[in-house]
């Protein structure tokens, strides 16, 4: 069989991007196209999150998410050095609003330090040196957190590859044969042929793991972030973060003063009603379907319906999310929030509800799926880069 690469990649978000670097890297040579059905990279979760560089702080240790994200903000700081993309180490606050949340703060500390990452813990009179317009009772300053522009990091890793990209190549077909290889056909009917596949494909990866005739056992189930820009950056310093809900994957509504120096403040977490639904507005019926068939979806309606109430009400008035900011910024007006563009989390659930709170990777015949890779996968991106492709060069032999 006649080859056109070695390594096929679908997905050209920053993961499927940092995997084809891992690879041309570790065994140089080594011929890897990447399949992107965008006109550009980073058009989904790599390009539409916060831009922070995670410390590892909320993690389970020893899983990939705090092995990975410690290990990968050292590793993006020192690639955005390297190829002179924006980026700044600005640190965090954590901060508690009422006495109910100390005990999860406390948890919070004591994690970061089986993790490796320094942690200070702070008083209200702390809180108010790093921020002076943040109200909390208590705090912690988590020093190896930063920002840059992570579509400029995938931007460079298209580039620094020697990977072919290819971009409007939404992949249709996959014919995979174990004792030979993997062949792909693209909406415009191209075929390629390649020795093993890796799919990165983030909103669609359950979609490609069926494609090429493996059942995932889970289902992505689309979650919009909205985001806010505040009117009045002068408000916020740094990045500021309430003690999250360890029942739920999501961090709550923070302040994130970005690259550029303005202030985004988000997200809240909404069912999405299409995989690329970034507005009330945009419904796909199969994307629909897909989730509220899926008996996952039904475990967790009925498990954080409180939750889902207070985020849905959240997302449909503006002075309830207000509210929420008020909590960490007592300051801000509804004047004060200007809308800015949306993002869509990519969650792994599987059949019984539970939402995947680790990294998700599974290997086939000539094959290896990401599964689950939303935040802080862009942070973790060089690690899980080398990880997917240390598992696919074994494929190879």
């Amino acid at each position: 069989m006649t080859y056109d690469c070695d390594v096929l990649v679908i997905g050209g978000g920053i993961v499927g991007l940092s995997t084809a670097y891992a690879l041309t890297r570790t065994r140089p040579g080594t011929r890897v196209t990447v399949l992107e059905k965008e006109p550009g990279p980073a058009r989904h979760q790599t390009g539409r999150n916060s831009g922070v560089i995670h410390s590892g702080i909320y993690y389970a240790p020893g899983s990939l998410k705090a092995r990975f994200a410690v290990r990968g903000a050292a590793e993006m700081v020192k690639f955005c050095t390297e190829y002179d993309i924006p980026h700044a180490v600005t640190g965090k606050l954590i901060v508690a609003s009422d006495r109910a949340e100390l005990p999860r703060l406390h948890a919070l500390v004591q994690r970061g330090r089986e993790n490796g990452i320094p942690v200070r813990e702070l008083g209200p009179a702390q809180i108010a040196e790093f921020e002076p317009q943040v109200s909390g009772i208590a705090g912690i300053h988590v020093g190896t957190t930063g920002v840059c522009d992570f579509t400029a990091v995938a931007d460079r890793l298209a580039h620094a590859s020697g990977a072919e990209v290819r971009y409007g190549a939404e992949v249709t077909v996959i014919d995979r044969r174990p004792e030979r290889g993997v062949a792909v056909r693209t909406a415009d009917g191209t075929v390629l042929r390649a020795r093993a596949l890796v799919n990165c494909a983030g909103l669609h990866c359950d979609r490609v793991a069926r494609l090429a005739g493996d059942d995932p056992g889970m289902r992505i189930i689309p979650f919009r972030g909205e985001y806010y820009d505040l009117a009045r950056p002068e408000l916020v310093r740094g990045l500021v973060y309430p003690v999250p809900d360890p029942a739920f994957p999501f961090l709550g509504v923070h302040l994130t003063r970005g690259i550029d120096g303005g202030v985004h403040i988000g997200p809240n977490a909404v069912p999405a009603l299409a995989r690329e639904g970034y507005g009330w507005s945009v419904l796909r019926p199969r994307d629909l379907a897909e989730t509220l068939t899926w008996p996952g979806s039904r475990h967790i309606a009925r498990r954080h319906w409180r939750y889902g109430a207070g985020e849905l009400q959240r997302s449909l008035s503006k002075a309830a999310f207000t509210e929420a900011v008020r909590r960490l910024l007592p300051a801000v007006s509804e004047a004060d929030l200007r809308p800015a563009k949306a993002g869509v989390r990519a969650q792994a659930v599987l059949r019984d509800g539970t939402l995947v709170d680790d990294f998700l990777i599974r290997e086939a015949p000539r094959t290896v799926h990401v599964l689950n890779a939303p935040s802080p996968a862009a942070t973790a991106s060089l690690p899980i880069g080398r990880e997917v492709a240390r598992r696919v060069l074994g494929v190879l032999g």
